[in-house]
């Protein structure tokens, strides 16, 4: 190669380096800008909530069992059918309990036919002995036999009244208008009943009203009251969205120990919530898992603006040459920006859930406030990686304020 051709690839190879020097360090800052996001000062709703899972359960639901123990002869009811309160829904045989009955009837019978003797005999007696013409020995004995007469009859119209009592209870019926949901027993079941009393249906009063148990932990708790708006959804209908709200807030509690690791395990604490729901078309069943949503904090239709503007402040970095800010002394408040001027104005503020904050006075409906500030590159794309701050954001109120900053003149 000659002298005067690496001459010219030397001055090339510079130029481009110059080139890139220049795109890297100089030309990226030129096409680098600071753009402020503004927002309306509008209503709107504030919300925050907590999450929990639960059950579907009908609102009353009952299980009807049998006293007495037996065979079930006859069942008139299955899965599904809907009764009325009284309605007969099964028989036990009844031979036995009937037997048991016409004896207890007819030892009831002979007491008392025994207990009207011995009465007559006592009465007819005790004048006797008030005139003296009987011993006291003598006397004492009829006054006996009628007390045990007596005692007698108690005992064996009581074992009646239990044999009558029993055979009414081989008719089974229903205790309120509903559906059954639950059959437990088939004809020709044998059912003890010993210290529990065997469920044979279990009959839930109205589908159309409907109850979600939640178990809410123990970290949440606190802020969930009764009357609060509550949205759910279940697996099997995952695009549907159910509403409902608290109606109880139980006081007992349930510890549970979930194993964080192969060595370590935690307690955890949670609160049963029972949230109301209408189920008007019966897509919610008894026993769904629910995926709850407690909206602890709920207003709707109040003045907001976002919760970042409440924390925006114009600062040195981010202003061109002629803006001027015009500060105020106060807690809270959101920037104004017009004609190359930040003006503060003070607001009082109310409830907020991290997102957006209530404003309760000091701007009105509809004004335009500054929300941010961003440093934007080529193509508009925010010029700072995601989760760094950018020198040109924000910073807290309380910082070094531009030279051009004003008070508002008293």
């Amino acid at each position: 190669m000659s002298r005067t051709k690496k001459i010219t690839a030397i001055v090339i190879a510079v130029l481009v380096v110059a080139g890139v020097a220049y795109g890297v360090l100089g030309g990226k800052k030129k096409r680098a800008s600071i753009e402020f996001e503004t927002t309306e000062v509008k209503r709107g709703g504030i919300s925050s909530s907590i999450t929990a899972t639960g059950t579907i359960e009908p609102v009353t639901e009952v299980e009807v069992g049998t006293q007495v123990s037996g065979i079930i002869d006859k069942i008139y009811v299955d899965y599904n059918s809907v009764v009325k309160k009284g309605q007969l829904i099964a028989e036990m045989d009844k031979e036995v309990l009937v037997s048991e009955l016409q004896s207890t009837k007819g030892s009831y019978e002979g007491a008392q036919a025994e207990y009207d003797y011995q009465k007559k005999t006592y009465e007819r007696n005790l004048q006797l002995y008030k005139k003296g013409l009987i011993s006291d020995t003598e006397f004492e004995q009829y006054q006996y036999d009628y007390r045990r007469a007596e005692s007698n009859l108690e005992t064996t119209k009581a074992a009646y009244d239990k044999a009558s009592r029993n055979l009414s209870y081989a008719t089974i019926t229903s205790p309120i208008d509903g559906v059954v949901t639950s059959k437990s027993v088939e004809e020709g079941q044998t059912v003890a009943s010993g210290f529990e009393t065997p469920t044979l249906f279990t009959i839930a009063a109205d589908l159309t009203k409907m109850q979600v148990v939640a178990d809410v932990d123990e970290a949440d708790i606190g802020g969930v009251e009764e009357g609060q708006r509550v949205s759910f959804t279940v697996d099997a209908y995952p695009q549907a969205v159910f509403e409902g709200k608290v109606v109880q807030v139980r006081l007992g509690s349930t510890k549970s120990t979930s194993t964080t690791t192969s060595t370590t395990s935690e307690s955890v604490v949670t609160y049963e919530v029972v949230i109301t729901a209408d189920n008007p078309d019966l897509k919610l069943k008894p026993r769904l898992t629910a995926n709850v949503e407690i909206f602890t904090l709920d207003k709707k239709n109040v003045l907001c603006v976002p919760s970042k503007a409440l924390r925006f402040y114009p600062e040195p970095p981010m202003l061109s040459e002629g803006d001027v800010v015009k500060d105020c002394e106060a807690e809270n408040k959101v920037w104004t920006y017009e004609n190359h001027v930040f003006q503060a104005h003070p607001v009082k503020v109310g409830l907020s859930d991290g997102v957006n904050t209530e404003i309760t006075g000091g701007i009105a409906e509809g004004a335009v406030i500054v929300s941010e500030a961003v440093l934007r590159g080529q193509g508009g794309q925010p010029e700072t990686p995601s989760g760094e701050r950018s020198p040109f954001m924000p910073g807290p109120p309380g910082s070094d304020k531009n030279k051009n900053s004003e008070k508002p003149k008293e």
